[in-house]
């Protein structure tokens, strides 16, 4: 399934939220960037690759008609707003749909399906890498890079060779966004196979200089992945 990388962009803090959260649900949307600052998240698009924006019309800083006016149409644009006045001016042909707050999930979701439908089915470039929030911050990791992931409680950590990442999600939403190189070898413990030096007989992996047990019911799985 091809992901459309989405951004989101709201003055009102509790409006990111709820549309952060919406993201999480869909499994065709991958959220790489949140701000409530216009200008921090022009500066983003500027670095990087985007293809549709959850964007406010009504910022003090910046209005949501005159971010598309500088961004232009290499993205498509999903307005939302508390004002429904603004909805024919938002209407312009890079604009998927128009949001009017409160927003449901019920109207999220038809409006991201209508979004959808303007990607083509593109499964020729391969995703090497993914987007996390971590100390307020969103980062991209490659595959290649992470060694394991963690659960602690309500986050994960996500181990790298010289960095580690506290992320606020659950090992098995993050399971779902690794390639099939990253497999469970522990209730709390994912483990990049790429990264193994030697399997023991007190059952541990030796990766990156740190033993990580494996649990029992994952055990033959993990056999049968290293053969």
């Amino acid at each position: 399934m091809k992901k459309i990388k989405c951004i989101i962009v709201d003055d009102e803090p509790l409006a990111v939220s709820l549309l952060e959260n919406y993201v999480e649900k869909i499994p065709f949307l991958e959220l790489i960037f949140s701000s409530e600052n216009p200008i921090e998240a022009l500066e983003f698009i500027q670095k990087n690759e985007a293809d549709l924006v959850f964007l406010d019309i009504q910022m003090p800083e910046l209005t949501g008609i005159n971010f598309m006016k500088i961004v232009g149409d290499k993205m498509k644009y999903i307005l939302t707003t508390a004002y429904s006045e603004y909805a024919l001016e938002g209407y312009e042909h890079h604009v998927v749909d128009y949001l009017l707050k409160p927003i449901s999930f019920e109207r999220f979701n038809k409006s991201v399906l209508k979004a959808q439908e303007r990607f083509p089915l593109d499964e020729t470039k391969e995703v090497n890498h993914f987007f996390v929030k971590s100390s307020g911050q969103q980062h991209r990791i490659n595959f290649e890079d992470v060694f394991y992931v963690e659960s602690i409680k309500d986050y994960v950590n996500i181990k790298t060779q010289n960095q580690e990442y506290i992320v606020l999600d659950t090992l098995k939403s993050l399971e779902n966004k690794l390639p099939a190189n990253f497999i469970r070898i522990h209730k709390s413990f994912i483990l990049n196979l790429d990264k193994v030096k030697s399997l023991s007989s007190k059952k541990v992996i030796l990766i990156s200089e740190h033993e990580i047990s494996v649990g029992e019911m994952y055990k033959s799985n993990l056999l049968d992945k290293l053969k």
